[in-house]
Order: C-alpha cells, then structure tokens, then sequence
C-alpha cells in the first residue's frame, strides 16, 4: 500500500486547475492517458490511433478474478494528475462471465482510504451489492473483500466504486455474460465502447463548489443575439415573455448539466476525442458495439454518421431490434447495437447534452484511419413541457407540440408548478401536472430530421418474467434546489429520510413523479423495473430508469431479493447531495 502517496481527496487542487485552452478541454491531448515506465521513448504514446486498441483494458475470463485497485498517476490534458486504477488500468480490466456459473472476485485495497465495487444491474445477495453501509462495511485500506455470487443473467453490465467521487477517477470497468442457452444476437466482431469523463479538478472540490453556486460550470447562458433572433422570429413580446417566465420561475433555459466541458474531458475507452480510440471491421460483418455510459455526470447523444444501428440489448436485456440513427444514453445505462459497416471508416460521436463537448472514436479497417467529426449542435433552451408538463392539466400530453413556436406570454407564467409545496426548502419547484409521455426523445432531439429512440420504441424480446398485477402503488418525487445544489427524494436528503419498504415476493407499481428540470437515471439495486405505457402496458425491463424534466414514469417491480438496497440518481453528484433513498425487503 502506498500509503506516503497523498490521496486525490487531499490533493489541494483548485481552480487553476482548469484548463487553458477550450479546444484542450473538449478534446484533451492525442496522447492522454496512463503513465508507465518507459512510455515516454515509445514510438507511440497511449491514445494514439495506433495503440488504441493495443492498450485496451485487459479481458480476464473464468470463475476466479483478483482485481487489486491502487492509485496511478494520468495525463489526459497536459496536467499530470492522480487517478484511481483497477490492476493498473483505466477502464478497468473487462471481466467475462457466463450465465449458470459461480464467480469469486477477489479485491485488494491498496488505497490509504476506504474503497468497494458495484456490480451494476446485477441480481445477487444483498450482502454482494457492494455499497458500503447498506450491504457491507467497505473494503478498508490493506484489506481483501471477497465477492461470491452465482451470475443469473447474461448480457452487457459494468462494475464502479461505490465510494466517495472513485467512480470519476477511474474505478470503472465492463462486464461481459455469455448466456448459458448461446448468443441469440449474432455478430461476427464484438466491441466494448466505455464512454466515461475526467476532470483535472478534485471532484470534492468541484462538488463544494456546486453546493456554493450550482451554475458556475453552465457557460450556456441566454446572449444578446440570441435575444435579437428570437424578436425576429417572434417578434418582442414574446421573446421577453419568454426570458420573463424563467426569471419569475428563478431557473436557467440552459439547466441540461451540472458539469461541462470547462472542467471535463470526455474519453471513449479511457481515450480522449484527440487520441481517437479505434475499434477495428470487416466490410460487410456484422459488429456488435457494447456501449456503456460509465460517466459520473454526463448524458450523451450516441450516434454513428451514415452508419445506421440497430438496438438489440438495453441494459443486458434482449430487445425487438430497432434501427436508428441516434439515442440517449444516460448515466449508468447499458446499449447494445449492431451495425454493418460497408466503408472503411466512421466516426463513432457521443456529443454532451448540453452541447459544450464530446466524446469521439473510429470504427476503421486499419488502424490509423478516421472519418469526418461533426460540428456539435448548438444547445437549446428548456422549453415549457420540461418546466410544466402536461400544461392542460387533462389527459393529453404536450410533448407533439412546437413549443419552440409556443407563445410565452400568459397570465400565469408558473401554471402548472408552484415554488412551495410540502416538500419543504430543499424543494425549489413542484409539478402538478406531470407529462407521462414516453414518446419524446428530450430537449435538444426534439427537432432531429433523422430517427432518434424514445423509450416507447423499446420492447423486452421475451417479455414480463412476472405477469401478476400491482398488490398497491408507491410514488417518489425527484426533487431538489438548484440554488442551494440540494437534491432529494420527496424532499428529503438522504441522511434526513427512512427507507421505503417492500414486502418479499410482492408484485408493487412505482411512479416516479420528476419535479425538476433535470434529467434523472434512476438505478434501483438488486431488482429489474418493467416499464409500462401511459395505459399501463409493460414496454421493457430496465435496472436505470431516465426520468426527464416534469414527468411521470411508472413500471412494476417484483420484491424477490431480500435485504438491504439503495436506489438513487446515477448522476453522481445528485446522489452524493441527496438524491439516494434505502430500500428494505422483507
């Protein structure tokens, strides 16, 4: 254990940590990455085209895995900085499991802090859950915890340090299951894309910085021109109406993110948009892309230019397969496509939603190729679905309106929310009437001329494992203040509430009722959520559930796994400030 070396938390980095350049943020450095001996004088240096592929984590296969996590010194930006590695390497090494066996994890703390590992969306004891002070004590610094659990599924899942900010330093790999019955998706190349961020900063410091100022990294702010070009097209009235409803309501049209490219660099396979990462082709196969959203902060808008995909697995379950030519991707979420690439090289571009950088690789025939990057799109503005939902308060969604073309101007600019409720001060808004739409794709693909996914084009392949009916309901509110940078449930931060009960073996139906003009993953542990329509049809079977700004999204839950649980926000510091309830079955 390297116990002399300071620790990231102590680190005492500040703002002028932060990058120089804008480019170098957004893009990072050709050759950021790990430091290892010797690599200096290499031909080559980690993030390059050429050793892309070369330094991809290492795969381990079999039922017995020793993982040992330690610190690692990293340069993805010109700054050397401390991270945090699993066997030395960032991602950390893919781990293949099959369906039916027993696997052991052993994990090594080499850390001078407590550490642990999640396995995300996986079913097992609760005691293997890997959250520290719900399911066991944490890994101690020295210390060897043992996993032990009998892996029940198949598909693609990841696995992250459930302490502190480890996950954003580096603790983060990927989980491979072979079912036991043989792969249905057939592809004949097969590829991990992990999409993740770094910052230079230290993410405590970043995050006390929130707490002081929950805007200070939202850089898209409403300009003079773009207020000319709104009275151009709609003349002042309006477009004053417009800015006038988010003053009254004391939000910015630009609250997409909590962080953004002024302080992240955004990796695909620990490699920066410089570096290109490259994932090899045949012309004419079939490959199937594993892409998993290991951010500790960030939604991405995956897409693949003149490269359609088609949506075969969403977080390890088998879905009817979809085309299309973009979808979201939140935090903690798993998308499994397959494409057919006939050229020989595409970009592989997974643009922030809030517009201020990206994450880019290749997919090539050799290495050393690349295709055009795309411009990245200009971020829009919330628009008053997000803020009010269902603004008739009746049975029809807004969402199929131009709300863009809507005008502002109203007797009452706040219709539909309230700024007290009994949620309390850590509540700064309230929907009454939340939009239960799943058609809609969110802010900033509304307008897209090409196909864009939406959850109700998502259907489970073999549908519910559990046909029995609700036994009774639960609604949660996801509420928080921006100003104050608290985040809750039902108003309650997590050290301030009690945990929700379930009964072993009960089949429940949950609402999630979204209160704020943010997107939320929610990631219940330890149990599967099936999805319903607006009608209360099941869709698909999901372990992270977006919820967008002002909506309602409800699916079933069967109670089967006894013990202690956590749900909460994969945003991670939305979890750390609150957001993040225990859930108890017995």
């Amino acid at each position: 254990m390297k116990g002399k070396q300071p620790s990231l938390y102590q680190s005492g980095l500040t703002s002028s940590s932060l990058m120089k350049s804008r480019r170098r943020f957004v893009q990072g450095l050709a050759g950021g990455g790990l430091l290892s001996a010797g690599l200096a004088s290499s031909a080559y240096v980690y993030g390059s085209p050429q050793m892309s592929a070369a330094r991809r984590p290492q795969v381990l296969r079999g039922k017995t895995f020793n993982l040992s996590i330690d610190e690692t010194m990293v340069n993805f930006t010109g700054s050397t900085r401390r991270a945090t590695a699993i066997n030395g390497s960032i991602p950390a090494p893919t781990l293949r499991w099959k369906e039916g066996e027993e696997v052991t994890i052993n994990v090594t703390n080499r850390l001078n802090r407590q550490t642990s590992l999640h396995w995300h969306g996986m079913i097992l004891p609760f005691q293997m859950d890997g959250v520290p002070g719900i399911s066991f004590p944490g890994i101690a610094p020295g210390e060897t915890f043992q996993y032990r659990f009998k892996v029940k599924q198949s598909g693609t899942y990841w696995y992250h340090s459930h302490s502190a900010f480890q996950e954003m330093t580096g603790m983060y790999g990927a989980i491979i299951i072979e079912p036991a019955s043989g792969e249905e998706i057939q592809a004949e190349q097969d590829h991990v894309i992990m999409l993740s961020e770094w910052t230079d900063e230290d993410p405590m410091y970043v995050f006390q910085k929130l707490k002081t100022m929950g805007h200070l990294y939202n850089f898209n702010q409403p300009t003079l021109p773009a207020l000319a070009r709104d009275i151009a097209e709609r003349g002042l009235g309006a477009a004053m109406s417009k800015r006038d409803m988010f003053n009254v309501m004391r939000m910015k049209p630009t609250d997409l993110a909590d962080l953004s490219a002024e302080t992240l660099t955004y990796l695909v396979n620990g490699v920066t948009p410089a570096g290109n990462d490259t994932s090899l082709f045949t012309k004419g196969q079939r490959v199937r892309l594993r892409i998993i959203n290991a951010a500790g902060n960030t939604f991405f808008d995956v897409r693949i230019p003149d490269l359609p995909m088609t949506v075969v697995q969403v977080d390890g379950m088998n879905v009817e397969p979809i085309t299309v030519d973009e979808f979201r991707l939140g935090a903690g979420e798993t998308f499994d496509v397959v494409v057919t690439p006939t050229e020989d090289a595409y970009t592989f571009f997974a643009e922030t939603m809030d517009r201020t950088g990206y994450a880019r690789g290749t997919l090539s025939t050799r290495p050393g190729l690349s295709a055009p990057v795309p411009q990245r799109r200009e971020a829009q503005w919330l628009s008053m679905v997000d803020m009010m939902g269902n603004m008739s308060g009746g049975e029809h969604d807004m969402a199929g309106m131009d709300h863009g073309g809507m005008p502002m101007a109203m007797d009452n600019p706040v219709r539909g929310r309230h700024a007290t409720s009994e949620f309390g001060p850590s509540t700064d808004m309230r929907v009454d009437f939340p939009r239960t739409n799943l058609d809609d794709p969110g802010v900033g693909l509304r307008d897209a001329t090409h196909r864009v996914l939406t959850f109700a084009d998502l259907r489970s392949l073999h549908g519910p494992f559990d046909d029995r009916g609700p036994e009774r309901e639960i609604e949660l509110h996801l509420t928080g203040n921006m100003e104050r940078y608290s985040w809750s449930i039902d108003g309650l931060e997590y050290g301030n509430s009690t945990p929700i009960h379930f009964r072993h073996g009960e089949r429940l139906r949950v609402h999630l009722h979204n209160d704020t003009m943010m997107t939320h993953p929610m990631h219940l542990h330890g149990m599967w959520s099936d999805i319903e329509d607006a009608s209360g049809d099941f869709l698909v079977r999901r372990h992270t559930v977006p919820v967008q700004p002002a909506q309602r999204v409800s699916f079933s839950v069967t109670a089967n796994a006894l013990g202690r649980w956590v749900w909460h926000c994969h945003l991670l510091f939305h979890m750390d400030a609150g957001m993040f309830r225990e859930v108890v079955v017995v």
